[in-house]
């Protein structure tokens, strides 16, 4: 199979399912977004971080590309004649969502309470963690906006806002196992 196949010169691309749209098409951008994320996730899991984290953004990324399927399917074109569903995976459950929360509390059980807004920063794998926490929240709106157009599947959308819930944990997670700083953000007083 070769990589290359020029069907996407003329700045169109197929959905799942056949449907020709621009490369700037809200779904496109969606799940393009999507896969921007899960690459950022990778960066994470690739730095010297515990193990149990990295499983758990393992199956995140898994699950980030069923998030994307979801996305990239045209909705017209999502049963198939026989009456099945194109995508014949299994979608993004309520276990799924229910993973990332029973994360968070795990990790915030042993994190200090906030009192602050934090600066993302303190350490490289720290600021890596922030940077997919926004390209996830970019991601949801994206999907939020496609949503409004094109409704999906709600715990598609659920899962994103969860995740990126998930990242800044995750993030104050590492910054107290790599004993670096968390920043906290204290505006100045007008004078």
């Amino acid at each position: 199979m070769k990589i290359y196949t020029k069907t996407g010169d003329k700045g169109k691309t197929a959905l799942f399912g056949g449907t020709k749209v621009p490369k700037h098409h809200i779904r496109i951008e969606s799940y393009g977004t999507v896969d921007e994320l899960n690459s950022h996730l990778g960066l994470v899991r690739d730095q010297d971080i515990d193990k149990h984290s990295k499983e758990i953004l393992a199956t995140i990324q898994n699950k980030l590309f069923t998030v994307g399927a979801i996305l990239a399917t045209d909705p017209e074109k999502a049963m198939l004649k026989s009456g099945k569903e194109r995508l014949n995976i299994p979608k993004i459950s309520n276990e799924d969502i229910e993973l990332l929360e029973k994360e968070m509390d795990n990790m915030n059980e042993a994190l200090p309470p906030m009192t602050h807004f934090i600066l993302p920063g303190g350490h490289q794998t720290v600021s890596f963690c922030h940077i997919a926490r926004c390209v996830c929240r970019r991601a949801e709106r994206l999907a939020a906006a496609l949503n409004d157009l094109d409704p999906f599947q709600p715990e598609t959308l659920m899962y994103l806002n969860r995740l990126s819930d998930y990242l800044f944990v995750l993030a104050r997670k590492l910054s107290k196992d790599l004993q670096a700083d968390e920043v906290k953000w204290i505006p100045q007083k007008d004078s």
